[in-house]
């Protein structure tokens, strides 16, 4: 499975510091009576379970509509495979998981070309500006989870038209067996040891963990969350020494030693230690203390989901105990590890694995600093790289 899942930036979401330690034709749309309840009452226009009669009555709805159409989720991304299983062993709900390795903009390409239609995604996992464009476009159908009071109110839009889901920090992975010195921040990438091994996970003008890592690269370059300048210097420095691969990071780049040294989400790229265990690929994980940069996913429903209540219950089922820890076991920080941390939820076991953060990330930046470092970096690129 390919799993480099090309998120377009999206940084607008706010983290505490504890939490962080395509398009196609389709056919005409579903029946009118999707997601409607034994009390006629439609999830379409459900805003929380109670509005359908309570969790028991939105099971129903969903097991009746017997599918859920997702889109972009890697199966290795965040352990999701492991929480799409889980769902469907629990409610018998089949999920259709399209374009596994796409971008937050293809889903949002998928739910304007496919308004109406049953291919429609059903639910969508966004990076953060592109769940605030989806919102201001209309696009979303706010719904509050059963535990939505409990995810910070910086981390979700306050008619529950999106929130986070689960977040992690930049990081270097490096394949121990290939590189005699793992490096462990930005200015180690600079030595000359280096040659044609650093890679990113995706082109920073699309992708959004490449984006991050651009963003990551300016604060360790004198750079700050109004200029991101310096990190796309950096990778321009780099490029001119050699070092930097243009190739994209995937699990079979780094099988086949392509990308040794590979600067991506902690999430991904822990979970390559335990992929490659047993290939004899030792994957070392570290989180640059000079350019420290963390950042959450969000999720949302598409206003015309086909299968409303199937999408709803995902939701909550996400936001369950169940799924939190999906995530985490996934080496992802999920968005209610606080509220969860209190109850005694926690799967201790996934939080000891999670890689060590020896500067945490706690000042975000805004939408108008994220769209501005966008901005910069879709018109400056592709020159700082050339050559």
């Amino acid at each position: 499975m390919t799993v480099h899942r090309a998120r377009t930036a999206a940084i607008a979401a706010v983290l505490t510091a504890a939490a962080l330690s395509l398009t196609a034709c389709g056919s005409a749309g579903s029946s009118t009576t999707a997601g409607t309840t034994a009390g006629g009452k439609s999830a379409k226009t459900a805003t929380s379970a109670a509005d359908l009669g309570g969790m028991d009555a939105l099971v129903a709805a969903a097991k009746k509509e017997g599918t859920l159409n997702a889109i972009t989720l890697p199966r290795d991304w965040a352990n999701y495979g492991a929480i799409m299983d889980a769902f469907t062993a629990k409610y018998g709900i089949k999920i259709q998981d399209e374009n596994p390795d796409g971008s937050s903009q293809d889903e949002i390409n998928a739910i304007t070309s496919r308004k109406d239609q049953d291919r429609a995604p059903d639910v969508v996992d966004l990076g953060s500006a592109f769940a605030l464009s989806a919102a201001s476009q209309g696009l979303l159908a706010p719904y509050k989870v059963t535990d939505f009071d409990k995810i910070p109110d910086s981390m979700k839009a306050p008619d529950g038209a999106s929130y986070n889901d689960y977040g992690g920090y930049m990081s270097i992975g490096c394949d121990a067996k290939k590189v005699a010195v793992c490096p462990k921040t930005f200015a180690d990438l600079l030595n000359p040891a280096y040659k044609g091994m650093v890679a990113l996970n995706g082109d920073p003008t699309k992708a959004g963990a490449a984006f991050g890592a651009v963003y990551a690269a300016a604060l360790a370059n004198g750079g700050s969350l109004d200029n991101i300048q310096p990190g796309i210097d950096f990778f321009g420095k780099l490029k001119k020494a050699g070092n930097f691969n243009p190739v994209e990071v995937t699990p079979a780049t780094i099988q086949k030693g392509e990308t040794p040294i590979s600067v991506d989400w902690s999430y991904l790229n822990a979970g390559y230690t335990d992929k490659f265990a047993s290939q004899g690929i030792q994957w070392q994980v570290s989180i640059p203390s000079d350019g420290s940069y963390a950042q959450y996913y969000n999720q949302a429903i598409n206003k015309w989901a086909p299968h409303p209540a199937a999408a709803r219950l995902w939701e909550e089922y996400l936001y369950s105990a169940d799924g939190q820890n999906g995530f985490l076991k996934g080496y992802a920080t999920p968005a209610l590890f606080d509220a969860m941390k209190t109850a005694g939820t926690l799967d201790p076991t996934a939080v000891s694995k999670l890689p060590t953060v020896a500067v945490p990330f706690t000042n975000f930046p805004s939408q108008t600093q994220t769209d501005a470092a966008k901005k910069v970096v879709t018109q400056n690129w592709a020159a700082a790289i050339a050559g």
